[in-house]
């Protein structure tokens, strides 16, 4: 197996091991953050959010756009596993020297930050978190180079590995040592693992020639560079739109509050992990090559579905709030129900926006994404800024959710200006989805929004999901013959 690469799959193929490698991480995810807020506490769980808050508005930028930009080029290339791998060696030297400098940089900052917040305990978990930043960079950089060539599975691998020793670090360090610094160190020994292993699938699939410094490629280079600028600004941007929230809130309310917002923040990335999985699968068939168009059908017809897909998700996180996060906090985070809750319209929009942002990349045109980055961005800081002062915690989340709603739109009219993508069936997608949530709401809500039972949980989704799916068929938005074809559909797309 050693240098030889895997035979490159489809669509559906791709999608379905990135589905798989956001499912394991969810996994252990689910289990590290059920296990930290009822072991840390919404103070210590408030500092460590607050440390990887700023960990992630360094994380992107310290990329520099460079992961994604090589992803392009490398789909581009579909095929050519010599000019893939020398593409590999070369940018993943400049990602080095960037991403070191930044996470050397947040680390000598790690005790000015916790003195800014007033919170000097805050000071390790940065440094902790400034160490995972270096490392987790590394990760998605060759993560993303594999679903580039529809390798997902290679990802996967990546990705398991690190998500399974950091929940084991993360829980056995806080056991033994406590606090936030811990589960902080804890996540730095995943992301060095997962560097490890990335290092180790990338030598089986390409080869050492995928590390040795390569000749010629500059050209490349510069193509690479010139993309990757507009990427870091993107990438910028949107970390600053997404960490506004909590470091905000950490600036007018404090830590605890923080906690409070990123409990069931942090439970609704799992809920963007199918359409993340659908932006590997798909996107990447967007990318122009000679002989080779960009797959217009197949990224349409899986964008309905996410649609639909997204508004299963509504009636739960409305109706069941409570409960959902009784379950999976635990006590003494009784305020994140209603933070869940207003955070619903975000849940619903969100879980579209790797797909539509991911395809305008891979279409070559992230460079049109700039104005609506800084658009997000204002939206964003100013509208959360302006809220939490005024109305308290859930100015965060209305601010998140107009941000959302603009942000989906926006991408997908600039993907139209390249391919064929019509809007009728995603109106009616979406007019369809959400009529099925309403009727879904409607069985949940008989079974109560407080305290329910086990027959109460298991009778409720069943009952509510039934309904969810006649009220689709009813409306055609999902017919049986469709059901019937769509085996043979992911066939057709795995042999492509």
């Amino acid at each position: 197996m050693s240098g030889r690469p895997a035979r490159p799959a489809g669509a559906a193929r791709n999608t379905l091991y990135a589905l798989l490698t956001q499912l394991s991480t969810a996994a252990f995810t689910a289990a590290l953050t059920i296990y930290l807020v009822r072991a840390l506490g919404p103070l210590e769980f408030g500092i460590f959010s607050l440390a990887v808050s700023v960990g992630a508005l360094v994380f992107l930028p310290s990329d520099f756009g460079i992961s994604n930009a090589t992803a392009r080029f490398i789909a581009e290339r579909a095929g050519d596993r010599a000019g893939i791998a020398a593409l590999m060696a070369d940018a993943v030297r400049l990602k080095l020297i960037i991403s070191g400098a930044i996470s050397a940089v947040l680390i000598a900052l790690a005790g000015p930050i916790a003195d800014a917040y007033g919170q000097p305990p805050l000071a390790w978990p940065i440094r902790w978190v400034a160490v995972a930043v270096l490392f987790q960079s590394i990760v998605a950089f060759y993560r993303y180079a594999f679903i580039a060539q529809r390798e997902a599975v290679r990802g996967l691998q990546i990705v398991f590995t690190e998500a399974a020793v950091e929940t084991a670090a993360s829980i056995l360090l806080v056991v033994g040592v406590g606090g936030a610094s811990a589960a902080a160190a804890g996540r730095a020994t995943g992301y060095a693992v997962g560097t490890a292993a990335a290092l180790v699938v990338t030598v089986r699939a390409l080869g050492p020639a995928a590390f040795r410094r390569a000749h010629g490629l500059a050209d490349a280079r510069r193509r690479v560079a010139r993309y990757a600028g507009a990427l870091f600004l993107i990438d910028a941007a949107f970390t600053v739109a997404v960490q506004a929230s909590p470091l905000l809130i950490g600036a007018f309310i404090g830590p605890t509050a923080v906690g409070f917002f990123q409990a069931p923040a942090r439970l609704i990335v799992f809920l963007q992990y199918f359409g993340g999985a659908v932006a590997s699968g798909v996107a990447p068939g967007l990318a122009r090559r000679e002989g080779h168009e960009p797959e217009a059908e197949t990224f349409g017809r899986a964008l309905r579905y996410l649609v639909v897909f997204q508004a299963l998700l509504v009636a739960p996180a409305l109706v069941w709030a409570k409960p959902i996060v009784h379950v999976a906090l635990g006590h003494g985070y009784e305020r994140s129900a209603d933070v869940l809750r207003a955070l619903t319209p975000y849940i619903y929009v969100s879980g579209m926006a790797a797909t539509v942002a991911v395809g305008v990349n891979y279409l070559g045109e992230a460079r049109r994404r700039v104005p609506l980055a800084l658009l997000d961005v204002a939206v964003g800081v100013g509208l959360t800024a302006a809220l939490l002062p005024t109305i308290g915690l859930l100015g965060a989340a209305y601010a998140s959710d107009i941000g959302a709603f603009l942000y989906v739109p926006l991408h997908i009219w600039i993907i139209r200006k390249f391919i064929r993508l019509p809007l009728r069936p995603l109106f009616l997608a979406a007019l369809r989805g959400l009529l099925a949530a309403a009727a879904m709401a409607g069985v949940l809500l008989l079974f109560g929004t407080s305290h329910l039972s086990v027959v109460d949980w298991i009778a409720g989704a069943v009952l509510g999901f039934a309904a969810f799916i006649a009220v689709l068929l009813a409306t055609r938005e999902v017919t049986i013959a469709e059901l019937v074809a769509l085996p043979r559909w992911i066939q057709a797309r795995k042999r492509r």
